[in-house]
């Protein structure tokens, strides 16, 4: 399931951050890119122990966690950290797919990726080019949101991130371990939820909604990895 969701941030707190990472002190990204994705690579990233970067990924987490269709649609067990990216002029990362199991840094917990995904930081009109660029069930899908928005995709996909042309693109990005570890079955739930939720707020029959919800539960309790 590829999902757009808007507003993780705040247009401002977005725009308050990019100034913040314009004056960072940037690496070189590869240093965190597989034995394969290497070849692919070229960008920059800030250290996960810069205190910049973990002030900007605890504000994404929190404000993660209480946002009720990213709950619903990602089912989160474990989060890794989020991570701090920049693309300038002609860097990209080519097509690769995540590695399967990371390393949270500060607890040695492992966490598998499930789930990629991406918060655009940087306004979309203040670079070209730098879209992710996705391949699911449909082909390949180019997506370039607003400031403060997410996607979340499958971390099965191949994936890219296509040349800056102009500008610069900052981004945070991060996996989620799923308590539903298979897409197909979390698209299902993430649809279920949706139709529950939208029945609440008609004020429907509400021995209906309950055995809806039920359903839901129990799908939940035969499919969850915990």
């Amino acid at each position: 399931m590829l999902l757009s969701i808007p507003d993780i941030i705040s247009t401002e707190a977005a725009r308050q951050i990019v100034e913040r990472l314009e004056k960072a002190n940037w690496k070189d990204g590869k240093g965190t890119a597989g034995h394969l994705a290497v070849l692919q690579k070229r960008n920059a990233q800030l250290d996960a122990a810069d205190p910049l970067a973990q002030q900007i990924g605890d504000l994404v987490l929190s404000q993660l966690s209480q946002h009720p269709t990213f709950i619903s649609a990602t089912l989160p067990l474990r989060i890794l950290p989020p991570m701090l990216n920049r693309y300038a002029q002609n860097e990209t990362y080519g097509d690769h797919i995540d590695n399967a199991i990371r390393t949270i840094p500060t607890t040695q917990e492992y966490v598998r990726t499930d789930i990629s995904a991406t918060v655009f930081l940087s306004d979309p009109e203040d670079y070209e080019g730098g879209e992710l660029v996705i391949n699911d069930t449909y082909g390949p899908r180019s997506v370039k949101l607003p400031a403060g928005h997410i996607v979340v995709y499958p971390g099965t996909s191949l994936h890219r991130v296509n040349p800056v042309s102009k500008g610069v693109r900052y981004a945070a990005f991060f996996w989620v371990q799923s308590m539903v570890r298979d897409d197909a079955q979390r698209a299902l739930l993430y649809e279920l939820d949706g139709s529950i939720q939208a029945l609440t707020a008609k004020n429907a029959d509400a021995s209906e909604i309950i055995r809806l919800s039920g359903v839901y539960h129990n799908l939940v309790r035969r499919w969850a990895n915990t």
